[in-house]
């Protein structure tokens, strides 16, 4: 018996790696955003989006230190956003997690249009949201793009009345994410 476990976990171990899990990370996703308001559009990036999509289960999950973004109109402005809005000493990341809905052919280098669904946290608040996005994979790397609309009302981001015709409600946001494969 004893010899049998012997030859046993070294198959398990040869299975195992066989079929590598087709995982795909980044630490250098860039990530913009923009309030287009009625007396000021501000802009500000971010190029340290993290984040690991797994192509056999669909699963992905996205985290970002909410003080990287850099930009803005003003030195100000962006002190402003880090201690008022998000307010990254209590909050200092937002992540998105969770499942692609749709079937993604893994032997097409074609752009392939998905739904990401799962739960973005930003400032705290966990709202479970579909976001549409692109995927494209091509040899050990994947793209992955998304344009999506942040409600800041839905994060509890109050915007004080002094400032309400400079900072849009709805803030627009762009990821971009080279991925590359997680060799084992």
């Amino acid at each position: 018996m004893i010899r049998l476990s012997y030859l046993l976990f070294p198959l398990l171990f040869l299975c195992f790696h066989a079929f590598p899990q087709q995982i795909y990370m980044t630490k250098s996703g860039t990530a913009l955003f923009v309030s287009d308001a009625p007396l000021e559009v501000i802009r500000a990036s971010s190029a340290e989006l993290q984040g690991a999509v797994n192509l056999d289960d669909k699963t992905f999950a996205f985290v970002i230190n909410n003080k990287s973004f850099k930009g803005f109109n003003s030195p100000l402005q962006q002190e402003h956003f880090y201690e008022n809005y998000m307010q990254v000493k209590d909050f200092p990341t937002s992540t998105f997690k969770g499942k692609i809905i749709e079937n993604i052919d893994l032997n097409t280098n074609a752009e392939q249009v998905v739904r990401a669904k799962g739960i973005l946290n930003i400032h705290g608040i966990e709202q479970e949201r579909i976001i549409k996005g692109t995927l494209q994979k091509s040899g050990d790397e994947v793209i992955i793009k998304a344009d999506f609309t942040v409600p800041l009302e839905d994060h509890n981001i109050k915007i004080p009345k002094v400032v309400y015709q400079k900072i849009a409600e709805n803030i627009n946001v762009s990821i971009e994410a080279q991925m590359s494969r997680n060799n084992p």
